[in-house]
């Protein structure tokens, strides 16, 4: 696999992991930015998604190469448990990277238990959330965070955010900004969605009616952006989501099928 393509595959786990702890339910300036950067810890109304399998289609230009392929989403819980699974393939290359996250179901939500990842001619990494002594370790690295309440994971992240948005979607206006504590491959960080507002997709499920977030960039990075949109309609599943880098190659996944479970 070229440079190229394996830059590819670096963003797609970026963007798969499909955007820790909400900041604050009322709109949230600019100004008060770094205030999220903090580790809140704070407990809102959430109404989890069904169960579902959804199909993906994955159009990507990296370095003037362009990539297609698809992911596939597993989504289920129960009554005190959650898992999702999520496999990228791109191309003549096959699978490219492969995400599973699982855990418990809390008083915050999702409360994930381990986060794995396994990219194309990598070894997998693993996060471990230790509930008993209330640590997240990783399995590549010497850091650890501490466990508050309402931490995700990468993918689980925006799975947390659609459950919130259907147990009060009134809340979620344009200009509301939306924070999570949210562990990657080695470290974790303050992820930030602010809400843009109501847009119309045309899916391979037809058009949809969308609410648009934009992610804040990636630390030490202010030309990225990460965009994700969320279906009202279709149970608040991620039905696309879109990085874009400043020189223009981008990463685009959007909804093919839906099948519930």
């Amino acid at each position: 696999m070229n440079k190229p393509t394996l830059r590819c595959a670096a963003l797609l786990t970026l963007v798969l992991a499909t955007p820790s702890l909400w900041a604050s339910d009322s709109q949230t300036s600019p100004s008060s930015q770094s205030s999220l950067s903090s580790h809140p810890s704070i407990k809102r109304a959430f109404s989890l998604p069904p169960a579902a399998d959804l199909l993906y289609s994955i159009k990507a230009r990296q370095r003037g190469i362009t990539i297609n392929g698809d992911a596939t989403v597993q989504w289920r819980h129960g009554d005190s448990s959650y898992s999702l699974h999520a496999v990228s393939h791109a191309g003549l290359f096959g699978k490219i990277l492969e995400n599973h996250s699982e855990g418990a179901i809390d008083d915050y939500g999702l409360a994930p238990a381990t986060f794995q990842e396994k990219r194309f001619r990598k070894e997998a990494t693993s996060v471990t959330f230790h509930r008993d002594s209330k640590t997240i370790t990783f399995s590549k690295g010497e850091l650890s965070y501490p466990i508050k309440g309402g931490e995700q994971d990468r993918v689980s992240a925006p799975w947390q955010l659609a459950a919130q948005a259907r147990s009060a979607p009134d809340k979620f206006t344009a200009g509301s900004q939306w924070a999570y504590f949210v562990t990657g491959r080695r470290d974790a960080e303050s992820w930030v969605f602010r809400t843009v507002g109501r847009e119309t997709l045309q899916t391979g499920a037809g058009a949809v009616d969308a609410v648009h977030f934009v992610k804040s960039p990636p630390k030490g990075d202010a030309n990225q952006q990460v965009d994700l949109w969320l279906a009202p309609g279709l149970d608040w599943y991620p039905v696309r989501i879109l990085f874009v880098d400043d020189d223009g190659d981008y990463v685009d996944q959007l909804l093919e099928k839906v099948t519930r479970k």
